[in-house]
């Protein structure tokens, strides 16, 4: 889909001024009503430190009936943001126009069923602070630019409208990581095999995985001839979230570690590590 130069300039005079971009007078702003918001089904949002996640966001839009949005000179849709909506500590803008369906009309207003897709790119997470829950806000924004400079003379105008926090928002958290490794291999029945690993999650600071420290993570074990995981013992990770403890081998089967995540780290699971007792 085309990207909003409208978007990107009003989200562009946000992060020069550090502040709210001027919005139109009381007189000036629409009548505008975004509802029943919901982004990403409700379900948190997840991210690591390379991939753009793509966000779905499905609202109710009812606008008067003689206002043209047209996502050139005029765009409605809905942002993320945290902080507060006079002065967001960080926000993800919407950059390619939302499909909107009519769902009714009267003399005066158009309501429409609307989905879009916020690309949340890892960069523009700057901070653990940013694992949190974030909230949605609807905007409406018009911009009148004149570049035409053949006669010595250019401009730039927009308003800008928000309303929010909108719907129950979305839990941003930083991916996790986890591996496992049994030993040694081959191993005697009944004798005692060492299980390691590593828990660790995004760090959107350095663009890395680092260590998760004091989580807890639970040891299962998935015989050969079996189809599901049974629970071993759970183990809290240490230094650089270093997972280490010990078991005794009984059958030929797999190790695996498992995450059950927090409130701002998402969950993990292993793969399973093969161990051929004899």
């Amino acid at each position: 889909m085309r990207k909003l130069a409208i978007g990107i300039a009003a989200s562009g005079a946000l992060a020069l001024t550090g502040l709210v971009a001027p919005a139109a007078s009381a007189a000036d702003s629409p009548d505008l009503v975004f509802s029943a918001v919901t982004v990403n089904s409700g379900k948190a949002v997840v991210v690591g430190t390379a991939a753009t996640v793509k966000v779905p966001v499905t609202y109710t839009l009812t606008r008067p009936s003689d206002l043209t949005v047209d996502y050139k000179t005029t765009f409605a849709g809905i942002l993320l943001y945290r902080g507060t909506l006079s002065r967001m500590a960080n926000e993800i803008d919407p950059e390619d126009a939302p499909t909107c369906t009519t769902t009714a009309t009267t003399d005066t207003t158009v309501t429409e069923s609307c989905k879009e897709t916020l690309a949340l790119d890892p960069e523009n997470l700057y901070s653990a602070s940013d694992a949190t829950t974030w909230k949605a806000a609807g905007l409406y924004s018009k911009i009148d630019q004149d570049d035409d400079d053949s006669d010595g003379h250019i401009s730039l105008a927009y308003n800008y409208d928000a309303w929010g926090p909108l719907g129950s928002g979305v839990q941003i958290k930083r991916a996790a990581r986890l591996t496992v490794n049994a030993s040694p291999e081959p191993v005697k029945k009944g004798a005692t095999i060492t299980v390691t690993g590593k828990l660790t999650r995004a760090n959107w600071e350095t663009g890395t995985y680092t260590g998760y420290t004091t989580q807890k993570a639970t040891l299962q074990f998935r015989a050969k001839s079996a189809t599901s995981y049974t629970t071993v013992k759970t183990v809290t990770s240490g230094t650089g979230g270093a997972l280490k403890t010990t078991t005794k081998a009984t059958k030929d089967g797999y190790y695996r570690y498992v995450f059950a995540g927090t409130t701002t780290t998402g969950s993990a699971t292993a793969a399973g590590d093969y161990i051929d007792v004899r």
